[in-house]
Formats: C-alpha cells, sequence, structure tokens
C-alpha cells in the first residue's frame, strides 16, 4: 500500500497548497470568475462566425478554474458547514450558493463530454447550465454581501501571486484538452460539438424519427422569449423597405423572386444546430433597389412582433430573405412569410416573419429590449 505521505495524492495535494491562494483572493477571485463566465456566456450567444471560437475557449477554461477556486473554498469552510453549532443566519445562502455553482459547473461539464439529458421536457443541459449560471450571479452578489472581507494590498503583491494564477489557468487549459482526449477515446458524442458547443439537431434529439427530408420537420420551432404571433396574412402583408434609402416602398409576397439558393448552417443558441438548403431573396438585392445613402452603415431588420436586429450593412447585403427551407414553403412556425438568413450569426438574429427591412447610419441601440419585450403585447 502506497505510502500516505508520499503517494501520488499526497503529492496532488501539495502541488495544490502550493498554488493556493490567500483566502480573501480565492474569495474575489470566485467572484471574478463567475462575473467573467456569465458575461463570456452573454457574448457567445451573438458569436457564431469560427473566427470567435476563442471566446468559448476561455469561458471553458475560466469554468475549470473556478472548479480549483471552489475545492479551496469549500476545504477552508467546511466546519462552519458541517457543525450545525456554527451556522447563523447566513449559512443557508451559502450553502444554496455552492450548489447552484457546483451545478452549474457539472452541466457545463456533462454537455460538453456528450450528456444531453432533458429538463422539464424542453431544455437540454445547455440550456439548464445557462439558466444556473444566471441564477448564481446574485447568489454570490448575496454572499459576499453577509460574508465581506476587503482585500488586503499584500494578496496581490509578489511574484508568487502572479505565479500561482498562472498555474491554475494553466491546469484549467490542460483540463479542458484532457476533457476534449477523454470525448475521443471513449466516443462519448461530443466531438460532434461546434466551437459554440451545440451540437447537430439529430443528436439532441429534437428531430423527429423517419425519413423527412431537409424541410421544416427536420429542425425545431423555436422562438425567443415570448414571440408566437398569429399566422401571417400572406395576401395583406408588405416588406416595408426605409430609413436612409433614396426610394423608400413595400413590397408583396408576389414581388419576391425566390431565385437564390444557399446551403447554409442555423446555430441555435438552445444547443443544437442544422445545416439545410434555404432559398429566397438577397438581402443586397432589396437595399440596391432601394438606394441606400451614402452615409448609411446598418441595416436593422424587423418582426411583425417587433422584433428586431441590426447588423453590418456590407454583412447585411450578404444575407439571404428566405421564402424556402429544403425546397419546401416555410411554415408560420419557421418564419412565413419571410425569415432571415445570417450566416455565421447565432439563431436568434435570423428574425423570423420578417415584414421591415430599415437602413441606418447607427446600430439601433433599442434592440435588446426589443428582444426582451417582443411578443408580450
Amino acid at each position: 500500500m502506497a505510502d500516505r505521505r508520499t503517494g501520488p495524492f499526497a503529492r496532488l495535494r501539495r502541488l495544490l497548497a502550493r498554488v493556493e491562494p490567500s483566502p480573501r483572493l480565492v474569495d474575489w477571485s470566485i467572484l471574478a470568475c463567475v462575473l467573467f463566465e456569465v458575461g463570456s456566456g452573454v457574448l457567445s450567444f451573438g458569436a457564431g462566425a469560427p473566427a470567435n471560437w476563442p471566446l468559448f475557449e476561455l469561458h471553458a477554461v475560466v469554468g475549470l478554474t473556478l472548479s480549483a477556486l471552489l475545492v479551496y473554498k469549500f476545504r477552508r469552510v467546511r466546519r462552519r458547514v458541517t457543525d450545525a453549532r456554527l451556522w447563523d443566519r447566513a449559512t443557508g445562502l451559502s450553502v444554496l450558493t455552492a450548489v447552484v455553482a457546483v451545478s452549474a459547473l457539472l452541466t457545463g461539464v456533462w454537455w460538453a463530454l456528450g450528456g444531453n439529458a432533458r429538463v422539464l421536457t424542453y431544455w437540454n443541459l445547455l440550456n439548464l447550465h445557462v439558466g444556473l449560471g444566471l441564477l448564481l450571479v446574485p447568489l454570490v452578489l448575496g454572499h459576499l454581501y453577509t460574508r465581506f472581507r476587503t482585500p488586503a494590498r499584500a494578496d496581490f503583491e509578489g511574484r508568487r501571486t502572479a505565479l500561482q494564477y498562472g498555474t491554475l489557468l494553466v491546469g484549467g487549459a490542460l483540463l479542458l484538452r484532457a476533457q476534449e482526449l477523454v470525448v475521443a477515446a471513449f466516443d462519448t458524442g461530443g466531438r460532434v460539438r461546434r466551437f459554440t458547443g451545440s451540437k447537430p439537431v439529430e443528436d439532441d434529439g429534437l428531430a423527429p424519427e423517419g425519413d423527412v427530408g431537409d424541410g421544416n420537420a427536420s429542425f425545431p420551432v423555436t422562438s425567443w422569449v415570448a414571440d408566437d404571433p398569429d399566422p401571417v396574412d400572406a395576401a395583406a402583408w408588405r416588406l416595408r423597405v426605409g430609413g436612409l434609402v433614396e426610394s423608400p416602398h413595400s413590397l408583396s409576397a408576389a414581388d419576391l423572386t425566390a431565385d437564390t439558393e444557399r446551403r447554409v448552417l442555423l446555430d441555435c443558441t438552445s444547443g443544437w444546430y442544422a445545416e439545410r438548403d434555404w432559398r429566397g431573396v438577397r438581402l443586397g438585392d432589396v437595399l440596391d433597389a432601394a438606394g441606400p445613402h451614402a452615409d448609411a452603415a446598418w441595416v436593422t431588420v424587423h418582426s411583425v412582433t417587433g422584433y428586431r436586429w441590426s447588423f453590418p450593412l456590407d454583412e447585411a447585403r450578404e444575407m439571404l430573405l428566405a421564402t424556402h427551407v429544403g425546397g419546401e414553403r416555410l411554415t408560420h412556425g419557421h418564419g412565413s412569410p419571410l425569415r432571415l438568413v445570417a450566416p455565421d450569426r447565432r439563431g436568434f438574429q435570423w428574425i423570423k416573419w420578417v415584414d421591415g427591412v430599415e437602413v441606418r447610419r447607427r446600430r439601433d441601440p433599442a434592440q435588446w429590449l426589443a428582444v426582451l419585450v417582443s411578443g408580450f403585447e
């Protein structure tokens, strides 16, 4: 039997002890990691281009680094929790914060390893991971308020502190690589994830069984927040084109010639992706017909629900206003009569039920508010 003082676990414990920051610094570092994880997670919603992969890598590395910090924290406070005589009014909040933090980390790791459990019928592990991460912010701030300790200047000084944090971050990166090796070695399904974390719609369990082709039925109907309008009357529907243009006008469904087809990948923030053939009208052709002003720089695409999003003019020109998917006319759930197809953008930016194109000088500052409240009226 290995000597507990010289075995591999003993050496690991000594290594962890050498890179452990001061208690105050551990606490504030946990807060910094949580805020970074939430911030990078929110930014990742709009980061669909392959060039954005470092954001997702950093999110994973900092999450694994947070795991090590929580080990230090739990080891320090375990007696305060296990001994009921030491409990106070803030202990319950502390325990709840710890449970949510560990659950957020575990759901993220499980998803990356190929886990695919469903929660409350629709939510998958990635949705639960996001929800737990958002819940963690007020809990950590409340915990900080009840256990506030100002960090000392000495906590941040010296080469030792820099080496400790460098080691923790490198350790997080090595754990990420080890996780990828486990996925590859055991073929858990995590290899088919995109850099965004999304999995093929077939693996996510949302695609129906059987041969349904690549049309409407081959991927799920999802909407952001509360958007769920009644079916649009195609005969009365019009596409309004205005803003900073020479010739504002409107187009009926009959005016749209769906003569452009592209195969584009739709990456939904719900954790799935599907590559499909879309057919419709180039947004650039619609803009050229209206004649944008020389100082135009942005294009805001509007939905009948009030939902809208802005895109740089040059990027918008290459987008598609789709009327068909997989050779089928769009169904209402997928955005009929017109849906924006936005390559390298996340699914919530693929505006459904499009009824307006507005050319602007600047990005629409109220678009985030619009996507949160659209549909509630």
